[in-house]
This record gives C-alpha cells, sequence and structure tokens, in this order.
C-alpha cells in the first residue's frame, strides 16, 4: 500500500475529497507539518482476531518453563 504526503493546509482544504480517495483506493495519506510527517490517515480495518492466533508461533524456546533461572535479579536484593 503506497501512501501519499499533504500538508496540513492542504488537508484542511481537501479532506473530505481526500478521505473518499482513501476509501475507494485503500492507500494512506500522511500528513506533514513543515515538511514532517504528523499524521497518517488510512482505511479502517476490523481486527478482531482471537488473542491466542495472534501469539501463535512467536514462542521461540520452550525447555522446562519449571526449571529455576539461575540468574540473580536486581529485584532480589
Amino acid at each position: 500500500m503506497e501512501s501519499n504526503q499533504v500538508s496540513k493546509s492542504e488537508f484542511k482544504a481537501k479532506a473530505l475529497e481526500l478521505f473518499r480517495q482513501v476509501e475507494a483506493s485503500g492507500e494512506s495519506v500522511v500528513v506533514t507539518d513543515h515538511g514532517k510527517p504528523t499524521l497518517e490517515v488510512r482505511r479502517y480495518r476490523n481486527n478482531e482476531r482471537n488473542p491466542f492466533d495472534v501469539l501463535r508461533g512467536s514462542v521461540v524456546r520452550y525447555d522446562d518453563p519449571t526449571e529455576p533461572v539461575d540468574i540473580e535479579w536486581e529485584a532480589a536484593r
């Protein structure tokens, strides 16, 4: 998905047109202030996913979770 950049003043003048453009094309619009990106207007995506599906595959290593850790923690001092 590409993004178009517009200044704040241009966004103010063409906001409804830019909203329609984002809805139709799916491309985001980045609003800049003095040439620096400040906001991104993009299409809303309803991401109602099961939290377990989001975390699936994120565990890198699972040896023995009940074994004591051989590291001294600062909080234990």
